[in-house]
């Protein structure tokens, strides 16, 4: 490169011809200068631009090469973003199938259980079906076997009683001995049948009871006066509580004193000779009162205890003296709880018992008296009077009939008419006009009940009181027979002193059935 000082620094001469070609050559030397000066500084510039352009592309090089590496990452991601997805989606429909199998095997199952239930529900309405036809063949096997067992039952214990009862021909000592044990036998045989019925109508959910507001101070009355006999025989005292206040039970009146002549029975024949017996009554709530019966005898073990309530079950007094069944407190137990009550025991080795029913206490009913009827007047008794009444016997059984006419002998204002059947006996009720018919009811053709609805239908014997007299003396036999009509319903065995009671309830209401009709 030609510096300007070099060409400042020429020859300078006074030559005009070597001075112009001088000038001239300085001048294109200066031009050339300028151009090479440029071409250098162009080629400085090129040089820094491809420098420039070097480093830019060796930038965009890396920059290329940072994006195929973040390509390469995000492929690389990519492909394990569908590789992820497609095992998901693998493992999803792997689990549908799954899901879809179990579904498939879940309906087959679901279809199978209905089936099964289907079979079982049939099996059960026929189950159901069989144990009410067996429940109703129970029931009347029990007023068959009732009816066969309490036939019998009426002539020993109702020829016994008029043996014992005999003052024409008294027995003898030994006679009189035999006639208690027949006695005896033969009332512990009627209880027994009484216990297993009542615990078998109670097992099979045939015993319907009455519950209603009943006077327990009524009760208790009813039960002393039926258990004092029994106590003063076994030496044994027994009190009874004062009731102060009117206190009402609501429950069936006669399976209440069941229960507790049951309880005051045990009380007495398990107590030891002069001991006590004692009746209490406690409130236990607004809702409940409590009847304990307290008694002196040996008292039970915690063994013996819990094998209270079992049946035939006598705790070991199977060989003592007593006649016992072990049925009556299961049928006590059983009947509290069906009257909405509780029963419990408490007892002491060598001091006694105590066992008590809890029961519900209810308001005093409202009676609604009929004015006319109290106001009617009643006719008194003829004394004296030898008028001859008539009483007609239908009746099937000859002892039963036989019976009925001693009993009947003893009465000679009565005469006895009497009829195999109830056609017959319908036929003489219209004839003869008696004052009372004593009306059997399973009789061969009508039935005391068919006869019953046809006496009442003809106004020449609608009037005449018809008193029902049968074996069948389960409690809804009792209950349809007075639902049907009868005057009054005894059960046999005849128990002697009621029978009379009832004939003369029957004739004064014959008595004053007659007197309206003549007037």
């Amino acid at each position: 490169m030609t510096n300007r000082k070099d060409i400042d620094d020429a020859p300078d001469t006074n030559d005009p011809g070597q001075h112009g070609v001088y000038c001239q050559g300085k001048d294109r030397l200066f031009v050339a200068r300028g151009k090479e000066r440029r071409r250098e500084e162009t080629a400085v510039i090129g040089n820094g631009t491809a420098i420039l352009s070097r480093e830019e592309s060796a930038t965009a090089r890396e920059d290329a090469a940072h994006l195929r590496e973040a390509a390469a990452t995000s492929r690389e991601r990519e492909i394990h973003a569908a590789e992820t997805i497609q095992a998901a989606s693998d493992d999803h429909m792997m689990m549908l199938q799954h899901v879809n199998e179990r579904l498939v095997i879940t309906t087959i199952e679901s279809q199978k259980l209905a089936e099964q239930l289907q079979a079982t529900k049939a099996q059960l309405e026929s189950t159901k079906s069989v144990a009410e036809k067996a429940n109703l063949a129970k029931s009347e096997f029990l007023s068959s076997m009732s009816h066969e067992l309490r036939s019998p039952l009426n002539a020993i214990l109702g020829f016994a009683q008029l043996l014992e009862a005999d003052t024409h021909t008294p027995p003898t000592p030994p006679q009189k001995e035999s006639i208690g044990q027949i006695l005896k036998a033969g009332w512990y045989l009627l209880d027994l049948i009484n216990e297993i019925l009542d615990l078998a109508l109670i097992e099979s959910g045939k015993l319907s009871l009455s519950h209603e507001p009943i006077s327990l101070t009524d009760v208790m009355t009813d039960c002393q006066a039926m258990i004092e006999t029994q106590a003063k025989k076994h030496d044994i005292h027994i009190t009874f509580p004062c009731i102060e206040m009117p206190y009402f039970i609501y429950a069936d009146r006669t399976r209440v004193k069941q229960v507790l002549l049951n309880l005051l029975s045990n009380a007495i024949k398990y107590n030891r000779i002069g001991g006590t017996v004692s009746v209490d009554c406690s409130v236990i709530s607004q809702e409940r009162i409590r009847i304990s019966i307290t008694d002196t005898g040996v008292g039970l073990s915690p063994e013996q205890l819990e094998q209270l309530f079992q049946s035939f079950n006598r705790l070991g007094q199977e060989d003592s003296a007593e006649e016992g069944t072990g049925i009556g407190l299961v049928v006590s137990k059983r009947l509290i709880e069906l009257m909405g009550g509780t029963i419990g025991v408490k007892s002491t080795v060598g001091s006694g018992s105590v066992f008590w029913i809890e029961l519900q206490l209810t308001v005093e009913p409202q009676h609604v008296f009929d004015t006319d009827a109290l106001a009617a007047p009643v006719s008194a008794p003829l004394e004296n009077n030898m008028r001859t009444r008539t009483l007609l016997y239908v009746e099937d059984n000859p002892a039963n009939l036989m019976l009925v006419e001693q009993l009947i002998a003893r009465r000679p204002d009565m005469r006895l008419l009497s009829a195999s059947d109830a056609k017959l006996g319908i036929t003489l009720a219209r004839t003869q006009q008696p004052e009372i018919i004593l009306m059997d009811i399973n009789l061969p053709g009508i039935s005391g009940v068919e006869a019953l609805q046809l006496l009442r239908e003809d106004p020449l014997t609608k009037h005449i009181p018809v008193i029902a007299i049968s074996a069948n003396a389960m409690p809804h036999d009792i209950r349809k027979g007075m639902e049907s009509g009868f005057f009054r319903y005894l059960t046999k065995p005849i128990k002697v002193n009621e029978f009379m009671n009832t004939l003369d309830v029957a004739l004064k209401h014959s008595e004053t059935e007659s007197a309206a009709i003549q007037s």
